[in-house]
């Protein structure tokens, strides 16, 4: 077995070794650590001396010369690092040296490109794996990008010497952001049965907001109020604890809840209908201001500053609401059809992978993780991600026309029941021709009914017939 320096024990791994001058032949040999026989694909790469060598310039990692691609992925982000590349140099010369200068005759002037192959979503298969990286083979230290449980994802690392007009590659590394040994939330068990839970009822909720929700006005408080809660609360108690995510989400269920009913009883109580339908422009801000940051918008290097990004997602989060204030009922309608249909695609995508998902979940992993705005967040359309499109458009202009044609003759909102109970006692106490003016109130009536169940019944006294 080779010693340090020139063996790796790794996935996805490959092996950089110059020759000397007059070397026809070298080899290399692949062994599985537990014996275990494994299926693999290897590419050989030869390189000239103008070529840039990848890794050469490696102080980090255990090969002399390192041209792999190192990957780590949690929930939030995936990070590749790799180790700098030097300038070409021809056999039987010394390498240049990579630090004592920064000229243009150094490694300095080399460039790095960095590329994502996906990989047909769902598909976890091997097959499909061995393939995709024959076709990327044939195809600066840090690199931050979306994590996307499930999806195949291909890195591949180009450096570039524009000297030469020259190039070479590191070795593709692939990750799927998930586990296969994993029993619980592997690669073949992802979605948690509380999340499918959650986002079914709440899928069921929003078609219903979609083709209803203005007509049956204290539900939609309630689900707008059960949102707008739920997702501050999430992210409260996410960055504060460290709860299993269950008890989180179940947490985040109960405060949701609490939300809603606050916001139906504000409504009951104080028939304040402009300040409801400001908390509910708020989602429908919030929706567009994630759809366009979802965009490659979200991308330009001034949003990697988070005052930058924050600041303007917030102005166009308040200026959606602000936009409506002139048409209350049309905004409300409109935030129905749009956060109603979105419920539905979140409910879909707890079973059937969809990027449309990340339109929002990167606006929460924005909030819970400070260094998420390194991250590049491109994330791959493919069929079922048009067919959701597709889904949510229908939905969405179906339910807001539906609502629209359907209310064009009715109030724009119904009244507060509290205030109507108001007027009503008022004008039951104004109104002697009211029969109900000389009714007593019905505690006053409940309490009489009582006393004559519970009372004893007093002697007549004497009685004489009834003379004719």
């Amino acid at each position: 077995m080779p010693g340090l320096g020139l063996s790796l024990t790794a996935v996805d791994s490959g092996l950089l070794s110059p020759l000397i001058p007059g070397q026809t032949k070298f080899s290399w040999f692949l062994l599985a650590p537990d014996g275990n026989s494994v299926a693999g694909t290897g590419v050989i790469l030869p390189y000239t001396s103008s070529d840039p060598v990848p890794g050469a310039c490696n102080l980090e990692f255990d090969l002399d010369i390192d041209p792999n691609v190192y990957l780590h992925y949690n929930i939030f982000e995936t990070t590749i690092r790799f180790a700098p590349a030097n300038i070409g140099y021809s056999r039987g010369f010394n390498p240049p040296a990579c630090d004592t200068e920064v000229g243009e005759n150094t490694r300095w002037r080399l460039r790095y490109d960095i590329y994502q192959y996906f990989l047909p979503e769902s598909d976890l298969s091997e097959q499909s794996l061995i393939t995709s990286i024959q076709s990327v083979a044939n195809l600066f230290a840090f690199f931050f990008s979306l994590s996307i449980p499930g999806q195949g994802v291909i890195y591949s690392v180009i450096v570039r010497d524009p000297v030469l007009n020259t190039s070479s590659s590191y070795i593709p590394v692939h990750t799927y952001a998930c586990s296969f040994s994993s029993t619980l939330d592997g690669c073949d068990t992802l979605g948690k049965i509380s999340t499918r839970i959650f986002f079914t009822i709440a899928g069921l909720a929003g078609l219903f907001v979609c083709f209803f929700g203005h007509r049956f006005f204290k539900c939609e408080l309630f689900c707008m109020g059960f949102g707008f809660a739920a997702f501050l609360f999430f992210v409260l108690i996410t960055r504060t604890t460290k709860l299993d995510y269950d008890i989180r989400l179940t947490l985040t269920a109960v405060i949701g809840v609490v939300g809603g009913v606050i916001l139906v009883m504000s409504w009951w109580r104080f028939g304040s209908v402009m300040s409801c339908v400001v908390v509910v422009g708020l989602m429908l801000g919030f929706l567009i201001s994630s759809i366009v940051f979802s965009t490659p918008v979200g991308d330009i290097q001034v949003f990697r500053s988070n005052v930058v990004f924050w600041v303007t997602f917030s102005c166009i989060v308040v200026g959606v609401p602000l936009f409506f204030v002139r048409w209350p009922r049309e905004g409300n309608i409109t935030t129905c059809g749009v956060a109603g249909a979105y419920a539905v695609v979140l409910a879909v995508n707890a079973y059937i992978y969809t990027s449309l998902s990340y339109i929002t979940l990167n606006i929460l992993k924005r909030f819970l993780n400070d260094n998420f705005s390194k991250a590049f967040t491109d994330v791959p359309f493919q069929d079922i991600d048009f067919i959701m499109i597709t889904v949510w458009v229908v939905l969405g202009v179906s339910g807001i026309v539906l609502q629209l044609y359907r209310e064009r003759t009715r109030p724009f909102f119904p009244p507060s029941p509290y205030l109507m109970w108001l007027q009503e006692r008022e004008r039951r106490k104004t109104n002697v021709l009211d029969p109900s003016h000389h009714t007593s109130s019905l505690p006053s009536r409940l309490l009489a009914r009582a006393r004559q169940l519970t009372g004893r019944r007093e002697s007549a006294g004497e009685c004489t017939p009834l003379l004719l």
